[in-house]
């Protein structure tokens, strides 16, 4: 059974950093695109970036530049490095895969950007 176990959020203050954090179990962790997801209150889920299993990776524009995803396949993790977070990064951030995404999502991390 597919497992998706986020963590690392919290409270950061616009200008910092977080590293989010996603282990997978239950699939073949290194067959799978692997994207990080993120919902804002009364908005829709979106991408925000994914990496291939070959390691190529695509982000959204809205975070180009600041945020780097990465996986290890060895130990069936996906992590977020968020830098330069603005006000508008705050929302529940989930890892799952794309662009079929496993119908069981984790329960995300929330990521708080505030003065």
């Amino acid at each position: 059974q597919v497992q998706l176990v986020e963590s690392g959020g919290g409270l950061v203050q616009p200008g910092g950093s977080l590293r989010l954090s996603c282990a997978a179990s239950g699939i073949r962790f290194s067959s799978h695109v692997m994207g990080w997801y993120r919902q804002a209150p009364g908005a829709q889920r979106e991408l925000v970036a994914r990496i291939s299993s070959g390691g190529s990776t695509n982000y959204a524009d809205s975070v180009k530049g600041r945020f780097a995803i990465s996986r290890d396949d060895a130990k069936s993790m996906v992590y977020l490095q968020m830098n330069s977070l603005k006000t508008e990064d705050t929302a529940v951030y989930y890892c799952n895969a794309h662009p079929f995404p496993f119908d069981r999502w984790g329960q995300g991390t929330q990521v708080t950007v505030s003065s």
